[in-house]
């Protein structure tokens, strides 16, 4: 495949996760979204390592990586007390976890 169907590849999937974050209101719905979203970045980033034969853009994805692991980690444990708490994963219910 050339760069440019990975970058139009990329381009889809960047969008299709930006709708799941605007429309959906799941909880569990939008962080599968903002994972999209990354991993989309990340195969813009790889692409443009291999256009230009640099080992950078790679090294910058195994961060990226990272911090979507964590990011996932801290957003399951935030969604069960979310959902023990209001045994709902509705993103219009958070409104009610007022102190």
């Amino acid at each position: 495949m050339t760069p440019t169907a990975y970058l139009v590849l990329s381009s889809l999937l960047f969008g299709i996760g930006v709708l799941g974050v605007l429309i959906r209101r799941n909880v569990i719905v939008v962080l599968s979204s903002i994972e999209l979203m990354l991993n989309a970045v990340n195969l813009i980033f790889v692409t443009f390592s291999q256009v230009h034969q640099s080992v950078s853009a790679q090294v910058f994805v195994f961060f990226v990586m990272i911090v979507a692991a964590a990011e996932v980690a801290v957003g399951l444990a935030l969604l069960v007390a979310i959902y023990k708490r209001l045994r709902s994963t509705d993103l219009e219910k958070l409104g009610e976890l007022k102190w």
